[in-house]
């Protein structure tokens, strides 16, 4: 008889202590929110695009890696959010707190709205929904005049620098990662894991998929919306084709196949070698499309667990995690 056993070295296994995970948790944390001050200009401008790409790839990594549910409507809770964000700056006393506050529960209300519906559809029927929701708000912003049409609008209200949006990002950061190892580490995410590989089944024996799908998506539409608001801020200025362009559903998909769907650290790796790549080639947009089609092409044919996957099959050989037979 052949058992297989996965053992890991004695001295990796303090790496895996939740006292020490916490420590190196806490010290990347500090790291981070200092880093705003030692490094240039241009790096905290690349730093905050860099966390809002992870957390834009979290919140669908959630949803696709480990709920099944592959959306193309993360543009519609994005633009949702700095609609939501611009107007309570504008018109209210509230500060960017209750802003992103209030543009996190307004998404997480259209989410629950929308699930009946969109839940009623499967597979390529439910990504096709998810990018007509996005399209319709998007039509909807330009024809009502409340919202500046296709002009946009302005924010009115004092801006923090990118200094500040910097460390606001990286709270958000944590914000997701925190739910992202609450929601992977727990029951949860065994039930997460039934619905997306067969939700009939799962169904069968006990599991509510309709409420498990539909807590995945309020989740991660907060987060997603939370993320619109900050790029608003930013900006200064939103309007409805770059707010709810295609592109803040399409990027966070490559990210998080490039790192790796459903793997843990897999929309971190994603976003530093996507965010790495645009920079290296922002003065050639077409070649930077091309070369990013290419990699996706490649990693989905010969790699599709991305390169965690790729990591932690080298690791594997290496001997770090040992599989015998006895």
């Amino acid at each position: 008889m052949t058992v297989l056993t996965t053992s890991v070295p004695e001295r990796s296994l303090l790496l895996y202590h939740p006292f020490v995970r916490v420590a190196v948790a806490g010290i990347s944390f500090a790291a981070l929110m200092a880093a705003p001050s030692f490094l240039p200009a241009y790096f905290v401008e690349i730093g905050f695009k860099l966390l809002l790409y992870i957390v834009l790839a979290e919140a669908w990594n959630l949803l696709a890696g480990y709920c099944g549910l592959v959306s193309l409507g993360s543009s519609s809770f994005f633009g949702l959010g700095a609609y939501v964000t611009v107007g309570l700056l504008n018109h209210t006393d509230s500060g960017i707190g209750l802003a992103l506050a209030a543009s996190a529960l307004v998404a997480m209300t259209l989410a629950l709205v929308m699930s009946r519906g969109l839940f009623r559809l499967r597979g390529l029927y439910f990504t096709v929904g998810t990018l007509a929701l996005a399209e319709a708000l998007r039509l909807l912003v330009v024809n009502v005049p409340w919202f500046g049409g296709a002009t946009g609008l302005f924010v009115s209200a004092d801006l923090p620098d990118v200094t500040e949006l910097f460390r606001d990002a990286a709270l958000l950061l944590v914000v997701a990662s925190l739910v992202m190892t609450l929601t992977t580490g727990s029951r949860f995410s065994v039930l997460l894991r039934a619905v997306r590989d067969d939700e009939d089944a799962a169904s069968q024996v006990g599991v509510r998929a309709f409420r498990v799908k539909l807590a995945a998506f309020m989740v991660a539409s907060a987060l997603i919306a939370i993320a619109g608001g900050l790029q608003a801020i930013k900006l200064g200025a939103i309007e409805p084709y770059g707010s709810f362009g295609l592109q803040w559903s399409v990027d966070p998909l490559a990210i998080v196949i490039i790192g790796g769907l459903g793997m843990r650290f897999g929309a971190i790796v994603g976003a530093i070698f996507f965010v790495a790549i645009g920079e290296l080639l922002a003065d050639y947009p077409e070649l930077h499309v091309a070369i990013t089609g290419v990699i996706l092409i490649i990693l989905i044919r010969c790699a599709p667990r991305g390169l965690c996957g790729l990591l932690e099959t080298a690791l594997r050989r290496a001997g770090l995690t040992k599989v015998a037979s006895s």
